[in-house]
């Protein structure tokens, strides 16, 4: 299955920001166990690369990423660490010029029609919309589905449990990220249980969305 079409399956993106590689690893498996098998680990922290690639050693069935992705040289590291696909906060030509030359999945940071249709000129299909709740949220996404009908989007930024649906409703958007189900505070602290919990609340969202949509 193309990693993509895989996330689209999933609904929901967990992003982890990793203070300690060592603590991926325990989050990861709270995850999996609240029925969500991905992962988008973010350079926001240099545990970054070594927590990307202890998950893809020890957990083959984990869909691994890579996000806040700024430089070419983050989606090398990313990528040789065993990251399969790379996301990135704004639209950089030379981060999504590198990871199509390599095959690499790749949504880049839209927020506005100008970066949608640069995106669009690269032959993407599915882009990150980011920050979406500060960039008009639904009502954004909305206006730009109007125009782009054949661009499908991962909004993220301000995401939760409160407005997951409302986007998941959206006819283009394929997914959304968030961190909510695994902060940074709750890796750090090792709360695997809290993080199961809320993984599978925001799995149940996901769940009912998609059975209205039937």
């Amino acid at each position: 299955m193309r990693v993509l079409d895989a996330i689209g399956g999933h609904g929901l993106v967990p992003v982890l920001t990793v203070d300690r590689a060592e603590d991926a690893g325990p989050a990861a498996e709270a995850l999996m166990a609240g029925g969500l098998p991905c992962a988008e680990i973010t350079f926001r922290t240099a545990a970054a690369k070594d927590a990307i690639e202890l998950l893809a050693g020890n957990h083959p069935e984990l869909l691994i990423g890579a996000g806040t992705v700024l430089t070419v040289d983050q989606a090398r590291a990313a990528v040789d660490a065993g990251a399969r696909f790379v996301a990135t906060p704004g639209f950089d030509e030379a981060v999504v010029d590198w990871c199509l030359e390599h095959e690499v999945p790749v949504m880049p940071g839209v927020m506005t029609p100008t970066e949608a249709g640069a995106g669009m000129r690269k032959g993407l299909e599915t882009l990150k919309f980011f920050p979406a709740e500060t960039a008009g949220g639904v009502n954004a996404l909305t206006a730009l589905g109007a125009v782009y009908p054949g661009l499908r989007f991962m909004p993220t930024g301000g995401i939760e449990a409160g407005n997951l649906a409302r986007y998941l409703a959206l006819p283009n958007v394929v997914a959304c990220g968030g961190s909510w189900p695994a902060t940074r505070q709750l890796i750090a602290a090792g709360d695997v249980t809290e993080i199961e919990r809320l993984t599978r609340q925001a799995v149940e969202i996901v769940r009912r969305v998609r059975d209205d949509e039937r």
